[in-house]
């Protein structure tokens, strides 16, 4: 049955929730009026050191080892830019256009943040909102770098990272459009919003790795997420190297 899982079913006749006539998802997962946001600084092309894209994918590779040192928060803007920011709206807020492809349009994921080390920001955990390029606070947590190395089923490089991306997954964005078909392509469109961030990592100097060995409770509780309605699929730190 794992590798079933693998394969493509999509000639098989399926009704979704989208035949159906449901409403579909938000494009974010909403917040509340009082919410603390954080405006993300406009990127300056200045900050890129390596612009030649054979280069920067053929230097790609992934790093446990970062220095002791901030990122900036134009940085983290970038980063982010360049991974999950909705660039246009299509149709009635039907899909929101990203710089990676996702199946349908759908984007199921939510890019939480465990900063420890960036500048303008106090450690804490903070969620990413790609219709508004903000980041919205959730947590204060002096103990941050340990929860995440435990968390990360002690990789102790995570702990010493400037920022940890976390992704979330809200399943029913795919759901509604796909039904039982969407979980493969789920975990396909992650791939894509980790390895945009190894190559953004690259061009401004900093490095990246890819978790996917980590504490699902854990994990969740840190982020705050329910663990059935959406919960966390990929961790990937960021330091400068």
């Amino acid at each position: 049955m794992n590798r079933q899982f693998m394969k493509s079913y999509f000639n098989k006749a399926i009704e979704t929730d989208q035949d159906k006539g449901i409403q579909q998802p938000p494009l974010e997962k909403p917040f509340g009026k009082d919410e603390e946001l954080i405006g993300l600084p406009e990127v300056d092309r200045s900050i890129i050191t390596k612009s030649d894209i054979m280069e920067a994918i053929l230097d790609r590779k992934s790093h446990r080892v970062y220095k002791d040192e901030a990122i900036s928060l134009e940085e983290l803007s970038y980063l982010l830019t360049m991974t999950q920011k909705v660039k246009e709206i299509k149709g009635n807020n039907y899909v929101g256009l990203r710089p990676v492809p996702s199946a349908g349009g759908r984007h199921p994921f939510e890019t939480y943040l465990a900063v420890l080390n960036v500048e303008g920001l106090k450690k804490g955990i903070y969620r990413y909102l790609p219709l508004e390029h903000k980041l919205l606070f959730i947590k204060e947590h002096d103990e941050l770098n340990e929860k995440i190395t435990i968390g990360a089923n002690r990789q102790k490089f995570a702990g010493k990272s400037a920022v940890t991306f976390v992704w979330s997954c809200v399943p029913y964005r795919t759901e509604w459009r796909y039904a039982d078909r969407s979980y493969k392509i789920m975990l396909l469109d992650a791939g894509h919003i980790c390895q945009a961030l190894y190559l953004a990592c690259e061009t401004i100097g900093l490095g990246t790795c890819a978790i996917a060995s980590y504490s699902q409770e854990l994990i969740d509780n840190l982020i705050d997420v329910d663990g059935e309605n959406e919960f966390t699929v990929y961790l990937s730190p960021v330091g400068r190297v």
